[in-house]
């Protein structure tokens, strides 16, 4: 492992009390790690701070974890990535567990499983809506990971440059496990320790508002990758109101010949039409969606990844 090139990311903003702890960990657990730390309009110094401490500092102006996620993709070139926050929360000391794994398994993705007693470290409600969440996308797209929201990821180079980062927020750690899942990719999960952040640190994620982005964001990616339950799921919704609001007037008109219920007979053929264009979308979109599909599988095999021999 020793010769392989490794990227340490590290996407920042505000964090001058914490980076250099961070960077300095990182160099002595992966000493042979080139650590960039991405600045995202800090109004504070830790791009002064970040760059005393060793580290390789460039800036993204577009706010937000996904504009900066996506910037360091594009640039960087490495066998292995370690992708990481600038808060000093995580166990440092798992990224090279979580790297040796990632080479010896042929892993794409190792994702760290945060594990605490903390309270302060990992509120109650994260804890419950990060396991809803968690247990809703991966009913859908494959029962393979225990912490979807974790921060603390290694990816391997065919993960990184087949990647195409739609998100501009922390709704892309949704992303990065919903790609992983629909490519099949082999991946893996370690427990690492998480703590709370240090006195005069903190957070930039908001627990309602983000929280309900993630929400929009799964339900876009069901849309885009699972086509045909989706729009199944609406057709059934629609077909169902019809035929509630349809079948008394079916009776009515069995038993006098009449459609005294004009206007809920004109509802009821309006949804269940309705419900037939759904299913038609879903039919036509799956078939988009399979094209798509192939598409981002030739690009994610037009990579190679070092795996160690056996």
């Amino acid at each position: 492992m020793a010769d392989l090139n490794i990227a340490v990311l590290i996407p920042c903003h505000n964090e001058e009390i914490t980076i250099a702890q961070v960077v300095s960990d990182f160099q002595r657990v992966l000493p042979q790690a080139t650590i960039y730390v991405y600045d995202n309009n800090s109004s504070d110094n830790t791009r002064e701070v970040a760059r005393k401490a060793g580290a390789v500092v460039r800036q993204e102006t577009m706010q937000g974890k996904g504009h900066v996620v996506r910037r360091m993709f594009a640039d960087i070139e490495s066998d292995y990535y370690v992708l990481i926050d600038g808060d000093a929360t995580y166990q440092v000391s798992a990224a090279r567990q979580m790297v040796q794994k990632a080479y010896a398994e042929g892993l794409d993705m190792v994702n760290g499983v945060r594990v605490t007693d903390r309270t302060a470290a990992y509120r109650p409600g994260h804890v419950l809506g990060n396991k809803m969440l968690t247990g809703f996308v991966m009913s859908i797209f494959g029962r393979r990971m225990t912490d979807m929201l974790s921060g603390y990821r290694v990816f391997s180079r065919r993960f990184v440059k087949s990647f195409p980062v739609m998100s501009a927020g922390f709704e892309i750690e949704t992303e990065f496990s919903v790609h992983a899942l629909e490519l099949n990719m082999p991946l893996s999960e370690v427990p690492t320790e998480y703590i709370e952040r240090p006195e005069g640190s903190t957070s930039k994620l908001n627990t309602y508002r983000d929280g309900m982005k993630i929400l929009i964001t799964i339900l876009l990616l069901i849309q885009k990758e699972k086509p045909l339950y989706f729009y199944l799921f609406l057709g059934v919704i629609f077909c169902s109101g019809s035929l509630l609001i349809g079948v008394p007037v079916i009776i009515d008109y069995a038993h006098t010949g009449l459609v005294p219920r004009l206007p809920s007979a004109l509802l009821a053929t309006g949804l269940m039409l309705i419900c037939a264009i759904c299913i038609l979308c879903g039919l036509i979109m799956n078939g988009i969606k399979y094209g798509r599909q192939e598409m981002k599988r030739l690009a994610y095999l037009s990579y190679a990844i070092r795996i160690a021999d056996v």
